[in-house]
This record gives structure tokens, sequence and C-alpha cells, in this order.
């Protein structure tokens, strides 16, 4: 494993981001480990997660000016810290994120922040993407920007998980938008680094099992 993977699991488990037992995912699984930005408490940890993303933007969006969006609510934090990362790599890049209702009365709308203009790419920065139900609704609420493309798409941990057919639920968004999802680590990765602790079977084998029934078999 890339030494950069192990530090970021270990960041994650660190800062109670990555966590293990018997959670319930957004799409309604019951899943053995969950992955939580909302966890995400102190100056220093957000700045650290801004610092992986803007890595992983860099290398695969290169030093291109986007609009990073970031979904009520966990993506609003992820929006802001990568922004500022950016900023200090040299690349200015603007955000913006969504209201969970629409504003009727001062400046109105949905969307606080920057709002794209016809011509702008966006990239949607999330925390993770099980079934992705949350992407789709990203791509209602951006469908009301006329004229803007999304470009990519990144999260934390790639789950590897079945979306609404055998393939994975980041293949699934790929192939039903036309853009890239990256991750940063997957699944495999954070079983490959709780091996390294035999402390860690019971969640290992948990996983494991969990990923013959959901796993994405592409």
């Amino acid at each position: 494993m890339e030494a950069y993977k192990r530090e970021f699991i270990k960041f994650l488990e660190g800062a109670g981001v990555l966590k293990f037992g018997d959670f319930t995912a957004k799409s309604g699984r019951k899943i053995p480990y969950f992955v939580n930005a909302g966890d995400i408490k102190t100056g220093d940890q957000i700045a650290k997660l801004g610092e992986f993303y803007a890595k992983s933007y860099l290398e695969k969006v290169g030093n291109k000016r986007t609009v990073l969006y970031g979904p009520a609510y966990k993506g609003i934090s992820i929006a802001v810290a990568s922004s500022i990362a950016l900023s200090k790599e040299g690349l200015d890049v603007p955000f913006f994120f969504n209201r969970k209702e629409a504003k009727d009365h001062g400046e109105g709308g949905i969307f606080v922040g920057y709002v794209p203009v016809a011509g702008e790419e966006i990239v949607i920065v999330e925390d993770v993407i099980t079934a992705g139900t949350a992407i789709r609704e990203s791509m209602t609420n951006l469908s009301a920007l006329d004229g803007t493309k999304i470009a990519a798409t990144f999260v934390m941990v790639d789950r590897k998980e079945k979306g609404k057919g055998e393939k994975s639920a980041m293949a699934e968004i790929s192939e039903e938008f036309g853009f890239p999802v990256y991750s940063v680590v997957d699944v495999y990765d954070i079983i490959e680094y709780l091996e390294e602790d035999e402390k860690n079977r019971e969640n290992v084998e948990r996983i494991k099992k969990y990923l013959e029934i959901n796993g994405a078999k592409a």
C-alpha cells in the first residue's frame, strides 16, 4: 500500500471518522464500518482532510480552475477546507453548497457561496458513496445551473459496494452522469491496513463477510 494511503486511513481512524460496529447507511444497508466526515471537529483535522482532497484534486484534475460543490451538510466543510488547501498550492478555486430548503427571502435560492455560470466546470466533494443516493440528489440540485458541467466527484473512501445492479455505485454514477468518481482510498486498502494488526481480526472478518453480499462484481 502506498504510504499516503496508510497515512490517510490512520488519520481517519485517529479523528474518529472511520469507525467499526453496527451502522445503517443512507441507502438503508446495515454496515460493519462507517466513514463520517461529520466527526471532524477541530481546525487541524479539517485542514488535514482538505490537504488530502487537494492532493487528489491536483493529481486527477491538475492545475485547472473549477468550482467546488459541497452537498449539505458534510460536504460543506470539505469544500471549504479543500479550497483553502488548493489556494495554498497556488490554485484559487471558488466553492458553494446547498441549503436543505430553498430560502424565500434575502438573496433567496438554494445555493450559498459562489454560483457557477454557463461554461464553468463543477467538482463535487463528498465523504463517501454507498449506493449513490446522495450524489443523485446533488445532481438534481445542480441541474438548475444551466450550461455548467460536472467535471468529477471526489470522496474519501470507495466502499466498493453494489449500486442498483452488480457494478459499484461509483461506477454506476460515472456511467449514468458521464464524469469520473475518485477516492483517496477504498475499502480493500482499509482491510489491508487493518490486517497489519491482529487485534483487528474481527473487524476484518465482518467487513469481508459484508462485501461477499454487498460487494460490487465490477
